[in-house]
């Protein structure tokens, strides 16, 4: 009994390590898959424990993979890709907290993107940054 028990625990433990391993290339062969600029955008509902989380591949040459990409595109482009620098809209959002978190990485201009951070709620996300996190259109 003891050896057909440490040669499972053996076993499994090899197949975790093999595909631990084998993670890092996929995920690595996965973003050089993209030329050009292109950011993977996602939008979390709820806390950081949420499970509504919505995603999608922004691709801007030509603009691609994201239900507004054209102007989400055109707006990033204008600031060289830093979503910080987008130009707030004028909107008037109700003092509701539901919280949304907007996340990106990717590249611009060969440059690395990384971007996140909580908003009260989806009219404050919209009106800060655009149509770049406008995922369900």
């Amino acid at each position: 009994m003891t050896y057909t028990f440490t040669n499972a625990v053996r076993g499994g433990l090899l197949a975790a390590a093999l595909l631990t391993v084998g993670a890092a290339p996929a995920q690595a062969s996965h973003q050089e898959a993209f030329s050009g600029d292109w950011l993977y955008l996602t939008v979390t509902h709820g806390d950081n424990r949420s499970a509504d989380t919505r995603g999608t591949v922004l691709l801007c040459d030509p603009p691609q993979g994201h239900v507004r990409a054209a102007e989400a595109c055109d707006q990033l482009g204008a600031v060289d890709g830093d979503i910080d620098r987008i130009a707030p809209r004028a909107a008037i959002c109700p003092m509701v907290y539901a919280p949304v978190t907007a996340h990106a990485r990717g590249r611009w201009h060969g440059m690395p993107v990384q971007y996140t951070r909580t908003f009260s709620n989806e009219c404050e996300m919209a009106t800060l940054t655009g149509e770049v996190f406008a995922l369900n259109g």
